[in-house]
């Protein structure tokens, strides 16, 4: 089949051109290995000029809207959308992308697929016509993905009675691989013998990180060797926190190393209308490195954690966290049992597009 794929070029901060990462790159380059012709189509925001590359047997384009306008965007992906005639338009990476492949799937006669990892109406919970605009998308599509069963229901809700949703569940990336502890930490110029535990993600009051905090000075008090080790860009008074070691960002190829040099990962996400229906892939990357994790049990963690409770803790409840995070430290545990990889993931992607196919 000819597939092309929908998505922004910045997705989680990355350049998909520069830094390949997560779904958005394995799974087109996971349909390719398996026989399909697949591009990429990436819309960028931040005045770039158009490009066009081949990697890993996919062709990438890219266009800006603020460089050629949105008329002038819409024109070329129309023109490339015309010369590529595509079989299926998979939208992904938020819900602009649906509202724009359902426009393009449409004129060109093509199959419309979307792939949600998050529930993009709360991204902007303002934008009323978008949000309408992106159920009509929904409604629409002939398959939609969700990275887990949570948001899988909720997009479903929106359909109508058309066929399920289907779940493509996050993955980690290959470089996430169990390394060795200290030489991870000579790596990152961190202590050999301090025990160390880790927050590797965006730092928003929404996503309950200050409970982090709080968990974080009961358990020292505990244990005063105790340290955390935070990376990106914290706020001031997490980065003044007695115990608080602060990394800055870490380039692509030592997250992995920074995830093997921790004791434990610390996965904190709340219950508000984005952490109902968010799956982590810090972690899938902790996991994949066999670190030991305490989480907030929300019911997508609680998903991907296959209900194991010594790793989970109530939302919201620093006294419980730090009590899991101390017994973790004491007798850690990182039994996970298999999990998929994107090469899966991507083979799952396959059979429901070729199913789908076969039932038109």
């Amino acid at each position: 089949m000819r597939l092309t794929f929908l998505c922004k070029r910045h997705p989680q901060q990355r350049d998909l051109l520069e830094r390949p990462y997560g779904r958005f790159h394995h799974l087109p380059a996971g349909l390719a290995a398996l026989g399909h012709q697949v591009r990429v189509q990436l819309c960028s925001y931040r005045n770039l000029p158009s490009g066009c590359i081949e990697r890993n047997g996919v062709l990438w384009s890219s266009h800006d809207v603020r460089g050629l306008g949105v008329g002038g965007l819409m024109k070329a992906l129309d023109a490339e959308t015309a010369v590529f005639r595509p079989d299926w338009i998979i939208a992904c990476s938020d819900a602009w992308y649906g509202v724009i492949g359902r426009r393009l799937a449409k004129h060109h006669r093509a199959r419309l697929a979307i792939d949600a990892y998050d529930n993009f109406e709360a991204y902007m919970p303002w934008n009323l016509p978008l949000h309408w605009a992106w159920r009509r998308a929904l409604r629409t599509a002939e398959l939609v993905t969700a990275a887990g069963p949570q948001l899988a229901q909720l997009l479903q809700s929106h359909r109508h009675g058309e066929a399920p949703a289907e779940v493509l569940p996050m993955a980690a990336d290959p470089e996430f691989v169990p390394m060795d502890k200290l030489e991870s930490r000579g790596i990152l110029g961190l202590p050999e013998t301090a025990p160390l535990i880790g927050y590797v993600g965006s730092w928003a009051r929404n996503r309950g990180t200050d409970m982090l905090l709080d968990a974080f000075r009961r358990a020292r008090a505990a244990k005063p060797n105790l340290q955390l080790v935070l990376s990106g860009r914290p706020p001031a008074h997490a980065l003044a926190e007695p115990g608080v070691t602060g990394l800055g960002y870490i380039p692509d190829a030592r997250l992995p190393v920074l995830l093997n040099a921790l004791d434990v990962v610390c996965t904190v996400t709340a219950d508000t209308r984005f952490g109902r229906y968010s799956y982590p892939a810090k972690l899938c990357e902790a996991m994949a490195c066999g670190v030991p994790v305490v989480a907030t049990a929300t019911e997508p963690v609680r998903w991907m954690l296959r209900d194991l409770d010594r790793h989970l803790v109530p939302v919201n409840d620093p006294v419980a966290f730090a009590e899991r995070v101390l017994d973790m430290l004491a007798r850690p545990e990182a039994g996970y049992g298999e999990r998929p990889g994107w090469r899966e993931v991507a083979g799952r992607l396959d059979r429901l597009l070729q199913l789908q196919t076969d039932n038109r």
